[in-house]
């Protein structure tokens, strides 16, 4: 199981907000670029990135720290946040991300969700960000009546290479991981599943790990990374040692 660290953008600098709320926006680096080089020192595999402004724009707002992240550390990384078209999507694939992952449109066009990956085999992830079980949209700004398995459930042959799974209540807040309906929702589809929200200490590890045969492949965390409650080296062991017990030799998403 992979630990993507988060770097969230918002006005040029990484944050992390609480339940999603810009107004809730606490600034834990300045310069993007360099947490993650930080990350990247730290021993992570992967970054996860996300566009907060694009995400309520719907259009790439916080492009040119992203491309200061892509020029800064030899990691591959997502991103995701205020990408709505083809052409925007292979932008950012040309630039240097390893994948993009696609939320409101999901939703709101999935035509285009389905041609995505049809053109970027392997590098296509969906955001599926739910509060009380339903689907919010645009920055989380709006909630629809379509649940997160409903939605999960429409894709199943379209070929994405991912599912980022965000319960939108317990996101920022440091009150554990929704263990329970990630795994639900990782053993119902046949998608992989990378659990986001809520992460807070090595125990969320652990009990992500044992549910990791559902399906879920990696976990993202954020505030508890910035703030010290996980200790990266300890994290990394720990998914580690998971790693060596099964004998599973693959390297990961690509």
């Amino acid at each position: 199981m992979i630990l993507f660290p988060a770097i969230d953008l918002k006005d040029g600098q990484a944050v992390r907000l609480l339940h999603g709320r810009m107004e809730t926006a606490t600034v834990f680096n300045e310069d993007p670029a360099a947490q993650a080089r930080a990350f990247a020192e730290q021993g992570f595999s992967w970054l996860h990135l996300v566009d907060l402004n694009g995400a309520f724009e719907g259009r790439p707002v916080n492009a040119a720290a992203v491309e200061a992240i892509l020029g800064a550390v030899d990691l591959p990384a997502q991103l995701g946040g205020g990408i709505r078209d083809l052409q925007t999507i292979e932008r950012w694939l040309t630039l240097g991300l390893r994948r993009v992952i696609l939320g409101t449109v999901a939703v709101k066009d999935p035509a285009l969700v389905r041609e995505a990956c049809r053109a970027f085999p392997g590098r296509i992830v969906l955001g599926i960000d739910a509060r009380g079980g339903r689907v919010a949209v645009e920055g989380w700004a709006e909630v629809s009546e379509v649940t997160a398995l409903d939605l999960a459930r429409r894709f199943e042959d379209a070929g994405a290479a991912a599912i980022v799974y965000t319960d939108i209540d317990r996101d920022g807040a440091l009150e554990g991981a929704n263990v329970a309906a990630t795994a639900e929702l990782a053993a119902a589809i046949s998608t992989p599943v990378i659990a986001s929200g809520g992460v807070a200490s090595l125990d969320d590890l652990a009990a992500l790990l044992q549910v990791a045969a559902s399906g879920i492949e990696g976990v993202i965390s954020g505030r508890a990374l910035y703030d010290g409650r996980i200790d990266p080296s300890s994290a990394l062991a720990l998914l580690a040692s998971a790693h060596e017990g099964t004998g599973d030799e693959r390297v990961g998403p690509c």
